[in-house]
């Protein structure tokens, strides 16, 4: 049988990609909040890496769907830590 690894860190993997996408879509954490329907400060701690684990599925399906993108990005450990899409993300900020 094939071993099944689980990736340990997958909340802070959560955290930093909806952090990332947020910020590439130049919002706000109270924008985010507002638009997905809960508080800034929910939104605040799901992307503190103090904040006990506490978000739901839907949390997560509601946040893909305004930050455009799908859910299986959101867990994707490539996406958290995609060096390229970073030194993109700086460079944009940079030039605008």
């Amino acid at each position: 049988m094939k071993e099944v690894k689980f990736d340990p860190n997958i909340y802070n993997t959560i955290r930093k990609n909806i952090r990332r996408y947020r910020l590439q879509k130049n919002m706000t954490s109270s924008e985010l909040a507002e638009m997905v329907g809960l508080s800034h400060e929910f939104i605040r701690q799901i992307q503190s890496e103090k904040i006990a684990y506490n978000f739901s599925v839907d949390t997560l399906y509601r946040i893909s769907v305004v930050l455009g993108f799908s859910l299986a990005i959101i867990f994707s450990i490539a996406s958290a830590f995609n060096l390229s899409s970073a030194l993109n993300f700086l460079i944009s900020i940079v030039c605008a």
